[in-house]
């Protein structure tokens, strides 16, 4: 992009504070919108973050169509992980976060009075940097959501009155743990605690655990950057098959991942800001931004 194509602007650019290197210049609305077909999984208007005084996310609008790979990108600070955790009200847990703007999942407001959250992250499902398996069973840390929300029962009361669910279990352990690439490798050991797992099945586990709720959307948070390289080429093999089924958000600091993974990548850069939304491709190859440019090609970030 030439300094013309930057200077062009009707409007001057506001003044604002700056990474080291980083130019300043007017986003144009045009660099952010992106068109989804039909009915977007996730619809996100004028969402503002903030936490006390920070202003962690200024104005963000974005549709997120489904069955797809969302990357989110940007320098640390830029407010990724804060959009991702708004998208299931994880904010909610932080007692200085003040949200505005609507967030709708499949058309419903997430964000009005109401709303109950046990339902909300069952339908949005979050994996986290950190593999977080519990100290239980691998067949326990899948089916530990299903118990929890009703859907199976194998109490002994239930095993008196012949109303036991255990068959259902088994067939829903099995498929969540194939769904995440993962029986295969555990098949006979799922009595074994899941803390013995290495960090990549780890990951993998805690994949199969939020599926098992069956959710709509499944956000990820840097989900592979505790892992070795093998690990990591499995987990992103993971995430592409997961789009086949599933909307797919995924924050990750590695833009090579990112491009290797995402049907759609959002540039969020200093000051919470939305920059660029568009096709991956679009976006690494021909950016509108003259910053996103500066940001893929490590001037600065």
């Amino acid at each position: 992009m030439s300094n013309a194509d930057v200077s062009h602007q009707s409007t001057p650019a506001p003044a604002s504070t700056t990474t080291t290197g980083e130019t300043e210049e007017t986003v144009r609305e045009s660099w952010r919108t992106y068109d989804v077909t039909g009915e977007p999984a996730v619809a996100v208007e004028d969402l503002n973050v903030h936490y006390g005084d920070d202003h962690a996310l200024k104005d963000v609008s974005m549709d997120i169509p489904e069955e797809s790979v969302t990357a989110l990108i940007g320098p640390s600070g830029c407010g990724k992980s804060t959009f991702l955790r708004c998208l299931n009200r994880m904010n909610d847990r932080i007692k200085a976060a003040r949200i505005d703007g609507s967030v709708e999942v499949g058309g419903e407001e997430i964000y009005q009075d109401g709303v109950d959250l046990v339902e909300l992250r069952k339908r949005v499902g979050m994996v986290f940097q950190a593999p977080n398996p519990f100290p239980k069973s691998i067949r326990e840390n899948v089916s530990y959501g299903p118990r929890k929300h009703g859907d199976l029962d194998t109490s002994l009361l239930s095993r008196l009155l012949g109303r036991d669910d255990a068959e259902a279990e088994e067939a829903l352990v099995e498929q969540c743990l194939r769904d995440a690439a993962l029986y295969e490798e555990v098949a006979d050991r799922l009595e074994d605690n899941a803390l013995g797992l290495s960090g990549g099945q780890q990951q993998r586990l805690c994949i199969a655990r939020a599926l098992a709720v069956d959710p709509d959307v499944l956000l990820m948070d840097e989900p592979a950057s505790a892992l070795d390289p093998i690990a990591t080429a499995k987990i992103e093999d993971l995430i592409g098959e997961l789009a086949e089924d599933y909307t797919v958000v995924v924050v990750t600091h590695n833009m090579q991942q990112a491009a290797r993974i995402s049907d759609q990548t959002a540039v969020f850069l200093t000051g919470g800001e939305l920059v660029e939304y568009g096709d991956t491709d679009q976006v690494f190859e021909s950016p509108e931004s003259q910053r996103v440019e500066d940001y893929i090609t490590g001037k600065f970030g």
